[in-house]
């Protein structure tokens, strides 16, 4: 997987994040990239997931994994209210939260020259759930914690991508 498809990802998470999860005032919510490392094609999900696909030039996805609290954190934050359970609201605003980075990430992929669509994101959230792919490629996983005092938990941006042969 080349370097070129995945700091466009790392650098519109970063940004987004910290500017959705800010824009309601409160406490500030200092978002951290912690390291970056692999995972086999088939792992578990956390319980709340945002996938997107991607065709042309390459093929593949991207997962925005996390906790339901973590979920309910982040659309608590966007939205200016507390959620108590994950409703139509908080799908929602994970799903749009998804179609953010993910715009922004693939604008600067064709502004680099790479050309590829989007599928709308899917929604997934449960427990004991496995993602598996048949990429035959490892996933890169880059975790962005988050936090006021003492952490409101972690997003881990999953990154699934190959050229097309």
């Amino acid at each position: 997987m080349r370097v070129e498809y995945i700091n466009p990802f790392v650098e519109a998470a970063f940004n987004i994040l910290k500017e959705v999860l800010n824009m309601m005032g409160g406490p500030e919510v200092v978002v951290k990239r912690g390291d970056l490392y692999l995972k086999s094609s088939n792992m578990s999900i956390m319980g709340v997931a945002a996938l997107v696909g991607l065709a042309g030039d390459v093929e593949g996805r991207v997962l925005f994994d996390m906790s339901k609290s973590t979920a309910l954190f982040v659309a608590g934050r966007m939205n200016g209210e507390d959620f108590p359970a994950i409703d139509e609201m908080v799908k929602a605003t994970i799903t749009e939260l998804a179609n953010m980075i993910t715009a922004q990430a693939v604008t600067k992929l064709h502004d680099l020259g790479f050309k590829f669509d989007l599928t709308p994101p899917a929604l997934f959230t449960g427990e004991n759930m496995e993602i598996s792919n048949n990429l035959e490629v490892e996933a890169l996983i880059v975790p962005m914690e988050l936090g006021v005092h003492s952490g409101n938990g972690k997003i881990e941006i999953n990154v699934v991508i190959r050229e097309r042969t």
